[in-house]
């Protein structure tokens, strides 16, 4: 289907709408891993939305700033001429290409992957024969669709073909409604390079890196509300560090009464917008961890969507075991060595001491766990194969 020598892909996504490490690996992943496989790709944000500025902490017309951290991360991976970034609002300015080679990209690229979906599609995108949304965040857009929301139907029918990282989308136990399109499952491609395993430090804490609160996200389904916001769930584990002597700490802005209470149980707190403005602090704040200990939101656990995070994907990478609340997800991933999946402070517990019984296999395990089933190169020709490229 190539209109040229090596098939041409756009990745479209959020890398300069929110500059921070974890968002900037999450398209490398795609962008390199793409490379090694042999496609042509290129990153292109062009989109009616302002950008988020961490310094301000609001969004700003002004998308310079987030240039400026950015594009040199690109250039050091061989990408410096391979992105755009277009403010498609009024004074919005165009970066990296130019409007014209913008346009020339829309005329011959085979493939477009929407990740998020956080592009909005115009007429001239739609001149790629074959455009993909992919969903990192599932549940909303099944229960608008099922609600018959015009607006999110409208988007996503610009698509020609849709994916998920809701893998259970679909499962006997998963409550959403799928019907109108058909969505692919998929999952996180890790660019396994990045994230060469440590020696096993002592001392080493579980962490994670988290929004602690979100408002305006919740949504309301069949007469129930499904919650966003994480906070709900760490704060039903929040004695977790009184029940063992391994260290705990979250990365995560939070206010000075729950940081007191948080404390008092036994938590370490470190500053998320820190470790997340440095590619190399992001990434050693994983390698050097003891593993991840996180929460799911309310609206993928109730509903079991099967939904992972990036993140715990990046975590299994660095060869770290991951302990992780359970979505549906283990019905598709390994668990019990490496991975551990938990409903309950019983299961957290005992994922802790199964760890701790055998840490260098489990380290082992998890690397496997990345190896088999995140690897970008086999994700993404998955992916890829499924579009019959």
């Amino acid at each position: 289907m190539s209109r040229t020598a090596r098939p041409k892909i756009i990745v479209l996504g959020i890398l300069f709408w929110y500059p921070l490490a974890g968002v900037t690996y999450q398209f490398l992943h795609f962008l390199l891993g793409l490379r090694k496989l042999g496609y042509d790709p290129y990153y292109v944000e062009d989109s009616a939305r302002w950008i988020y500025n961490p310094d301000l902490g609001d969004s700003s017309p002004d998308a310079r700033p987030n240039i400026d951290t950015v594009a040199p991360i690109l250039q050091r991976h061989g990408l410096a001429d391979r992105w755009a970034y277009r403010g498609h609002y009024e004074g919005g300015q165009c970066y990296g290409r130019t409007e014209a080679q913008i346009a020339e990209l829309y005329a011959t690229a085979d493939i477009m992957i929407n990740v998020t979906g956080a592009q909005e599609l115009r007429e001239e995108h739609l001149r790629c024969p074959v455009r993909v949304y992919l969903e990192t965040d599932p549940v909303v857009s099944q229960i608008q669709i099922a609600q018959g929301d015009k607006n999110t139907m409208a988007a996503l029918d610009l698509h020609t073909h849709h994916f998920t990282y809701g893998e259970n989308l679909g499962g006997s136990d998963c409550l959403l409604p799928v019907g109108r399109y058909q969505w692919r499952p998929t999952r996180q491609p890790v660019l396994l390079d990045f994230w060469q395993p440590l020696a096993p430090l002592p001392g080493a804490a579980y962490n994670t890196i988290a929004t602690w609160k979100n408002v305006g996200r919740d949504i309301v389904f069949q007469g129930k509300t499904y919650y966003w916001s994480k906070d709900r769930e760490f704060l039903k584990f929040i004695d977790l560090p009184q029940r063992r002597s391994d260290r705990f700490e979250l990365a995560a802005g939070v206010d000075t009464p729950t940081r007191q209470r948080l404390e008092t149980q036994g938590w370490h707190l470190a500053d998320p917008v820190h470790i997340s403005r440095d590619m190399e602090r992001y990434k050693e704040y994983i390698r050097q961890s003891r593993g991840e200990f996180s929460v799911a939101k309310d609206q993928n656990i109730r509903l079991k969507s099967g939904w992972f995070s990036d993140r715990s994907a990046c975590y299994l990478a660095a060869g770290r075991p991951v302990i992780n609340q359970e979505t549906g997800f283990s019905h598709h991933l390994p668990t019990g060595r490496g991975l551990f999946s938990f409903q309950t402070m019983a299961d957290i517990l005992a994922a802790v001491d199964a760890i701790a019984m055998d840490y260098t296999a489990h380290c082992q395990a998890a690397l496997e766990i990345a190896t088999e089933y995140f690897a970008a190169e086999k994700v993404l020709k998955n992916v890829l194969d499924q579009l019959g490229c």
